[in-house]
């Protein structure tokens, strides 16, 4: 099979073309460069799928498209025979399919452009819209404006091009892929108190934010209990959450932070006793564990560099995983920062404040850089669920939550993806977690077919 390429932006349509049939597809095919503006797809039967260009043809190259006026402000939704839902979103493109007796396709849904929008997340480099926390957020995004946020709209492309591929007869097999669950936990707090002055902290909370007298005055006598060993750290949930994953066969993701200079950091130090004691207890039962850099490290390389050895140092092992502190990220900067300190996979790729895909994928992908135009040693595997996340919305009943979090993991299962899911290990047995705790063991449980 050989895939014809324009000249024009080469390395943008060689790194798409690789991701969607050969990384996500697993199919083999030759590169070559031709005269023409679309994408040509031939196949050793001598039939032909040609992919209409709308985007890149219309850039000029000295110009680039990191601009506002490249953004795309409408999506339209398309019907056809080869699509997996019952419609598809239209980043760039026409709805127009031709089929032309059998033997060739012309597509005006131009699926390679889409698909780089989503993935690259150059729509974040070019809107500069942020939330109080700097972090690009979902209501600014093309796909929460359009109403696809909760769908892998890459994926659905993906699988319209494998139907239009067997329609036209192609003989190769695709990749083989197989749903998985994957529960990381970002390490923010091990103890709930270190000190008489955090249980002072905490009993102000209760009396001015929660207006809990009874609440306020049992503080106390919870620190001293957890102090003498009588009454367990309501944030010490390792154990419990290592259970779980082992009753499913699969490794938790424990991602500790290293210090940081903000309030939002520096919340404990590896090298104390009751933190050495957890990170052995991990590494006793053979889960991962990861890097978590703290609020500012994602524009700081110094500071993330710095962080990153010193967690090294004390666990005794190269750390190769992790997610930035707060979700807080900066397009492609972040990514480079973590190829230049060899890591290889990030989970940051989520909103904060709404659930779903905003890469536009539930597969693993190689992250591109739209500044130095190349694909960076970094697989990105985009978080879809995070379980604070739902207190930025009005309804946090435990039923709601179920039922929107299954939602979307059975969007995951359907294309045979990755479900990442983030649940704090302090956000189980403390306060109103208590309450909803029992929503993490529903959505971890497998259903039959999944055994």
């Amino acid at each position: 099979m050989k895939i014809l390429l324009p000249g024009k932006f080469l390395d943008e349509r060689t790194y798409i073309v690789n991701v969607l049939l050969k990384d996500f597809l697993g199919l083999q095919f030759e590169i070559e460069v031709h005269n023409i503006l679309d994408y040509v797809i031939l196949l050793p039967n001598g039939k032909e799928l040609w992919i209409k260009d709308h985007f890149f043809s219309h850039v000029p190259p000295t110009e680039g498209y990191l601009h506002h006026s490249f953004l795309p402000t409408k999506v339209s939704f398309a019907k056809n025979r080869f699509i997996p839902e019952q419609d598809i979103p239209i980043i760039y493109g026409t709805e127009d399919v031709d089929v032309i007796r059998d033997e060739r396709i012309i597509c005006n849904i131009d699926l390679f452009a889409s698909s780089f929008f989503m993935l690259t997340r150059w729509e974040e480099y070019v809107n500069k819209n942020r939330d109080s926390f700097d972090r690009f957020p979902a209501k600014e995004s093309l796909a929460n404006k359009h109403l696809f946020l909760d769908r892998p709209v890459v994926n659905e492309y993906t699988e319209m091009l494998w139907s239009m591929l067997l329609f036209l007869g192609i003989e190769q097999d695709r990749l083989e892929r197989r749903f998985s669950i994957i529960p990381t936990h970002d390490v923010d707090h091990i103890r709930l108190w270190d000190s008489p002055i955090d249980v002072l902290r905490t009993m102000v909370g209760d009396l001015t934010i929660r207006r809990n007298v009874n609440l306020a005055l049992s503080r106390p006598k919870q620190y001293l209990n957890i102090k003498n060993n009588h009454e367990k750290d309501p944030f010490d949930t390792f154990d419990d959450i290592m259970d779980q994953s082992e009753a499913l066969g699969i490794q938790s993701r424990f991602f500790f932070m290293n210090g940081g200079v903000t309030k939002f950091d520096r919340k404990y130090k590896l090298k104390d006793r009751h933190v050495q004691n957890v990170i052995q207890r991990i590494k006793r039962r053979n889960h991962i564990i990861g890097f978590h850099p703290s609020f500012n490290t994602y524009t700081n390389p110094e500071l993330w560099k710095q962080e990153k050895e010193g967690l090294e140092e004390v666990l005794g092992l190269p750390v190769k995983e992790g997610r930035q502190h707060y979700l807080r990220f900066q397009v492609p900067l972040t990514w480079e920062i973590w190829e230049k300190n060899n890591m290889t996979v990030d989970m940051t790729m989520g909103y904060a404040e709404k659930e779903g895909f905003r890469a536009g994928t539930c597969y693993e992908y190689r992250v591109f850089d739209i500044l130095k135009r190349r694909t960076l040693d970094v697989t990105e595997f985009p978080l879809i669920v995070m379980e604070s996340t739902f207190f930025y919305q009005d309804d946090v009943r435990p039923e709601e939550m179920i039922k929107r979090i299954n939602y979307l993991k059975q969007k995951v299962k359907k294309y045979n993806g990755n479900f990442v899911i983030l649940w704090h290990n302090s956000n189980f047995n403390h306060g109103i977690w208590k309450d909803i705790k029992h929503v993490y063991k529903e959505v971890l449980r497998r259903d039959d077919d999944e055994q």
